[in-house]
């Protein structure tokens, strides 16, 4: 995107934050625009690092010093390409985490630089045809609507939301490892996108990947156990509610390393916690290889909410309304 458009477009967010009443963010929207240029070349060389810290080869102090370092040494030579000193970049990166209207300004920036839209809210979905009776019932509260969750959105499609914001302040958290007031700011947003009962303000639905996803496991069990549901709902519902189960307990993990972050009284403690949480946050949406044989099956410790989806798609497409 070249420099007048993407002005063009700050300018487009000032209009509607003013039209809106909204507090004015200590920062311009040039700025805002700026930064997230910034924060956008600093975070391709950091994400390489963070990728390569929560490996398990480089899980020895020497080797995660090491990788700080060359990390450290990386995004020196961009702010002082930007001509930024570090403190600053902080102070403005701060701003952007701690106030909504800077955060949106910085969210949808990043999103048109990028492609890759940041999600906010679960969008509705054309209701999916199901089979009649209580099996019906049971997989419409999972792909359709349920009474409880934000706007009566599905159960799946409120999991999903939830845990990707969840991984998306997950992996913000890790991009600061030497600004302890960052992380756990963003540590404090994925806590809220998990338990909102743990942290009740952040940037969640406040509905919560685990009260989604045991949600989506008991209805997908309670289907399969009905009298009537066929062999493929029976035998795709194993595999959604391990799944589901696989969040949940990923989830806690996360909210129990995420205390210890908010606990935490130097980066230099709270680092080593956010990388684990960043990769927990990816493995609680994608899965992952727990017994490290090439694939990630529909298994206790290995599949996530996608796999979930995806099983979900496969039972529907497979039962007749």
């Amino acid at each position: 995107m070249t420099r007048p458009a993407l002005l063009s477009f700050a300018l487009l967010f000032t209009a509607t934050a003013a039209a809106a009443q909204q507090p004015a963010a200590t920062l311009s929207t040039d700025q805002i625009a700026a930064l997230a240029r910034l924060d956008l070349a600093i975070g391709k060389a950091r994400d390489s690092i963070v990728a390569q810290l929560v490996q398990q080869r480089n899980k020895k102090d020497d080797q995660q010093a090491e990788l700080r370092g060359k990390l450290a040494t990386q995004v020196a030579a961009v702010l002082a390409q930007a001509q930024l000193p570090e403190p600053e970049y902080r102070h403005r990166m701060f701003v952007i985490a701690s106030d909504n209207n800077a955060r949106r300004i910085f969210d949808s920036v990043t999103a048109v630089l990028t492609g890759a839209p940041i999600p906010i809210a679960a969008k509705a979905a054309a209701a999916v045809a199901l089979p009649a009776g209580p099996v019906g019932t049971h997989l419409g509260h999972i792909v359709n609507s349920f009474t409880d969750t934000p706007n009566r959105q599905a159960l799946l499609a409120t999991a999903l939301t939830e845990a990707r914001t969840a991984a998306q302040h997950a992996q913000l958290a890790s991009r600061q490892p030497a600004n302890l007031d960052y992380m756990k700011t963003h540590v404090n947003h994925v806590i809220n996108a998990l338990d909102p009962i743990v942290v009740a303000a952040g940037p969640g639905l406040g509905y919560g990947v685990k009260r989604a996803a045991t949600g989506v496991a008991g209805h997908i069990e309670a289907a399969a156990a009905t009298a009537g549901a066929s062999a493929n709902v029976q035998m795709h519902a194993k595999h959604i509610a391990t799944c589901s189960r696989n969040a949940v307990q990923r989830a806690e993990s996360i909210i129990t390393l995420g205390q210890r972050v908010l606990a935490a009284t130097t980066a230099q403690d709270a680092a080593g916690l956010v990388s684990q949480i960043a990769s927990l946050a990816d493995a609680l949406l994608n899965g992952a290889d727990a017994n490290n044989d090439g694939r990630i099956t529909a298994d206790p410790n290995e599949c996530g909410l996608v796999a979930a989806d995806d099983h979900m798609k496969l039972l529907l497409a497979a039962e007749k309304p």
